[in-house]
């Protein structure tokens, strides 16, 4: 069954409607959140897109998987970590994260960095 979540955040707080704001889920990462904006919930059986913000100066995990991250930034500006190599990205850049990649982003400047993350379902 289609579901549709519209957006009702303000300025820099991105909510959507029936869209609860997780925990990042580790001790340490205070500052993360995450939003799952179609996944299991509604009955999305190949992918899940999620929201994540990062507070100012605070960082996701530093993390690999056999599952590949497709990622846009859509506010702030972010550190990304791939591998070896790093990147400073913005609004509307894109990322493409390979399977078994090291990866992880941190948050730039006085505001918060938003991204989408989509993965797929199966190794969520």
């Amino acid at each position: 069954m289609s579901s549709i979540h519209r957006f009702n955040g303000e300025g820099t707080q991105f909510e959507w409607e029936g869209v609860p704001v997780r925990d990042y889920g580790a001790s340490g990462f205070e500052g993360v959140v995450k939003h799952v904006l179609i996944g299991e919930d509604d009955g999305a059986p190949n992918f899940v897109v999620r929201y994540f913000q990062v507070a100012p100066g605070k960082a996701s995990r530093l993390e690999q998987h056999p599952h590949e991250h497709g990622v846009v930034i859509l506010q702030g500006r972010a550190r990304v970590q791939i591998n070896d190599d790093f990147y400073e990205l913005g609004e509307k850049d894109a990322i493409f994260i390979s399977g078994n990649d090291l990866h992880q982003l941190t948050a730039l400047g006085d505001e918060p960095l938003g991204f989408i993350c989509v993965i797929p379902r199966k190794d969520r």
